[in-house]
């Protein structure tokens, strides 16, 4: 892994969050998405090397929804940035961890995206990214 790529926030929602996490990190929103795949949209934030990302469900049922419902908005995910994910994949299958994808997906700000179940990370959950 190369180096921590974002840090992965729930929200209810973005139009209350974004202009808190704009005061928060004293920096504006540089980019906004909707991951379809997801059921998410999204709005990421930079602070030097380090990235934020807000995740607000587009979905009643979707995942992130379910999330909130269950543990509130908060922290959601890591994300790592890595340099061949499929490779990574192989290797952290290898090494006993369970992923929640059998093949890499497209994911928010130009990404390639595969989790591992937190049930093997003392429940955090992990996100590989890869450029694409």
């Amino acid at each position: 892994m190369l180096k921590v790529e974002h840090i992965g926030i729930a929200v209810k929602q973005l139009t209350t969050s974004v202009p808190l996490f704009e005061k928060l990190l004293n920096t504006e929103c540089y980019k906004t998405e909707t991951v379809e795949s997801e059921k998410v949209n999204t709005a990421f934030f930079q602070k030097g090397e380090t990235k934020i990302e807000l995740l607000e469900s587009t979905d009643p049922n979707g995942v992130i929804a379910k999330y909130i419902e269950r543990k509130g908005e908060g922290l959601h995910h890591i994300a790592f940035e890595v340099a061949d994910i499929k490779t990574e994949m192989k290797r952290l299958l290898g090494e006993g961890f369970v992923l929640l994808n059998e093949e890499p997906k497209n994911g928010a700000d130009n990404k390639l995206v595969c989790f591992l179940h937190p049930k093997g990370t003392n429940g955090v959950l992990v996100e590989l990214c890869q450029s694409i």
